[in-house]
């Protein structure tokens, strides 16, 4: 099988954290490392489109998959070339085709709780009935124990920095991609993105498994379904606009998924309980008298 065209894409990774000096409550000076956001406009063809706040790390990817969520682009085939330059804070997309009717397809902006992005195009929610997630798609407790090991063993720019969110994809218990920016979304689309340059056997989300530290709104749930992905887990819980989307969509979602304990908020056919595998479970609090 051949692999898919690749765009000629730079490499301008950006430094993701800065050292900054603080002042304590008590008044002692010391050195920390805050994560270093800047702004990146994209322009596609030559027409200004979005300005995205993001770490920098993979801007190439986030803007693939950007495009991608945003079902700009259709094709991989379509993106000739993706030019990051951070001394103007800027990425050049060059298309084959251009993308036809772009002022028609980006003038409704639904304004969403996403950090870091703030909007969605609104025709996004008219596309769902298109959407097909993989039937058999199955994701083991033993599994998802494995998953959440594997997230917390995980190097990251959180541990040293904060303030920034964790997007990670993974095969069963097999983590295949980790990332992280200021916003989920840009984390989530950066994944999109780096999906798209993989060999065709790699690129369906059927049997792959989506984790974010942020929670599962309505956008992160379509952005998944979009990209074949059946299944989402969160350290974080879930709106009411992602569970009626989720459930429509027949997408798995996990959601308040830390150690041991987790919440399945839809699709619980998809998980395999292994109940034993939770451990002993917790006594009840006592309830105090009058309460």
């Amino acid at each position: 099988m051949s692999s898919p065209h690749r765009p000629f894409l730079t490499s301008a990774s950006a430094p993701l954290t800065r050292e900054i000096t603080v002042v304590n409550e008590y008044g002692e000076r010391s050195v920390i490392s805050i994560p270093a956001e800047r702004s990146l406009t994209v322009y596609v063809d030559k027409r200004e489109l979005v300005t995205l706040m993001t770490l920098g790390a993979m801007p190439e990817l986030l803007v693939l998959g950007y495009l991608r969520n945003q079902r700009l682009v259709r094709s991989i085939e379509d993106v000739e070339a993706v030019t990051v330059d951070w001394e103007v804070n800027a990425a050049a997309v060059q298309t084959r085709r251009g993308i036809q009717d772009i002022e028609a397809r980006t003038a409704q902006r639904v304004v969403t709780t996403g950090c870091g992005q703030g909007s969605v195009f609104g025709g996004l929610m008219d596309e769902l009935e298109e959407i097909r997630l993989p039937a058999e798609a199955r994701l083991t407790q033993a599994q998802l124990y494995g998953l959440l090991d594997a997230i917390r063993v995980q190097e990251t720019t959180y541990k040293s920095a904060g303030s920034v969110h964790g997007c990670a994809l993974f095969r069963g218990e097999h983590m295949l991609m980790f990332v992280e920016d200021v916003g989920r979304h840009n984390a989530i689309d950066t994944i999109a993105g780096w999906m798209w340059l993989q060999h065709p056997a790699d690129m369906a989300g059927d049997d792959k498994i989506f984790y974010t530290t942020g929670r599962l709104t309505s956008e992160m749930v379509i952005k998944a379904a979009q990209m074949g992905i059946p299944i989402v887990v969160s350290r974080s819980g879930m709106t009411q606009m992602g569970y009626e989307l989720a459930e429509r969509l027949g997408l798995c979602a996990i959601g308040r998924a830390t150690n041991k304990h987790f919440v399945c908020y839809t699709a619980p056919w998809r998980l395999v309980l292994q109940t034993e595998l939770a451990g002993p479970r917790r006594p009840a609090r006592p309830v105090a008298q009058g309460a």
